[in-house]
């Protein structure tokens, strides 16, 4: 679902340096040339030090992205107004779960384990999308999350589709066709809301107006601040810049929420006629970084589900692994 709002970690320099130094020139040329003819870089091909750590990056981020992103949908399961609702958040739940495993087993085959990634995302070494760091207090909340940040991601991951890694490209391509039908259901639920009563109205606005700063931050900080998307849109790691990716987004959806009557809470947000760009705002990047590193309303939380899971569920796996040996499950 959520391939975006990353911030790529400063590398250790040092360490940087040192692998770059065993990067082989002839083999890095060959290696651009082949990206420039658009070919597909597969996991048993050279590539250099840099590609793979930030390929890991990328990929690791965007899997437990979606998996931390289900939890706040899924506490509305049983919740959700009637049968059909329930239903389709099932479905969607156990969609990203599944993109999620997708995604662990793309980045797998660059060299770093499951359990590795795992343990980083528990640890906080490992990030996640910033939009899942906050609450869905309402049913209107997971229509905003369904339509809008669901959109925002598909935005990304069509870009990044036609990147240069060929197991992510690949992960994706399915990935896509089901968040199709994801952002149906989420554009379906938004629009029952926002033709409704005025209660249901004034829920769907009021949503709005809590998402919009974290939506804006979703594609990650502007172009002139990024420190490594020349080399990374060099290599196709990045299809897209994050500049360009917001104003893809904007363009699409900000016509279809004023169609609907609801406001954006930014007086600022407006097309240029000229540029064809959107003006916006510029939303609190600070708050960004704080977020994005662990200081989200909902970080503890999330992580500590996710631990709560990842201790519990030790002994399926060691039954799995080790069929033999006799494991018990814990006491809830």
């Amino acid at each position: 679902m959520y391939g975006g709002g990353y911030i790529f970690d400063e590398p250790d320099k040092r360490q940087l340096k040192e692998e770059q130094l065993h990067d082989d020139p002839e083999k890095l040329v060959e290696f651009e040339a082949r990206i420039a003819r658009g070919e597909k870089i597969e996991p048993g091909d050279w590539m250099p030090s840099e590609y793979r750590r930030q390929l890991i990056r990328l990929i690791e981020q965007h899997a437990h992205s979606e998996i931390i992103g289900a939890l706040p949908e899924g506490t509305w399961i049983t919740r959700a107004p009637g049968f059909k609702r329930k239903l389709a958040l099932i479905a969607k739940v156990q969609d990203e779960i599944g993109h999620g495993q997708l995604l662990y087993n793309a980045a797998e085959t660059l060299g770093k384990s499951r359990e590795a990634m795992i343990n980083d995302l528990l640890s906080g070494k490992s990030k996640y999308s910033n939009v899942f760091n906050y609450p869905a207090e309402t049913w209107a909340d997971v229509t905003v999350i369904g339509f809008l940040i669901d959109a925002a991601a598909i935005v990304n991951q069509v870009a990044n589709a036609k990147g240069s890694y060929g197991p992510y490209c690949r992960a994706l391509e399915r990935i896509c066709y089901e968040e199709s039908f994801h952002l149906k259901q989420g554009h379906d639920a938004f629009i029952e809301l926002a033709t409704g009563t005025p209660a249901q109205r004034a829920m769907v606005q009021d949503a709005l107006n809590r998402w919009w700063q974290p939506i804006m931050h979703f594609f990650g900080p502007p172009d002139k601040n990024s420190v490594h998307s020349e080399k990374l849109m060099q290599w196709k790691v990045k299809m897209a810049s994050n500049d360009d990716m917001r104003n893809q987004f904007l363009d699409a959806y900000v016509p279809k929420i004023w169609d609907l009557g609801l406001s954006l809470p930014d007086e600022n947000l407006k097309k240029d006629p000229v540029t064809g760009k959107w003006c916006y705002s510029d939303p609190d990047w600070d708050l960004f970084k704080k977020v994005i590193n662990g200081g989200g309303p909902c970080n503890k939380e999330r992580l500590d589900v996710r631990k709560w899971a990842e201790e519990h569920g030790r002994w399926v796996r060691k039954a799995l692994m080790n069929p033999a040996e006799k494991t018990t499950a814990p006491v809830a």
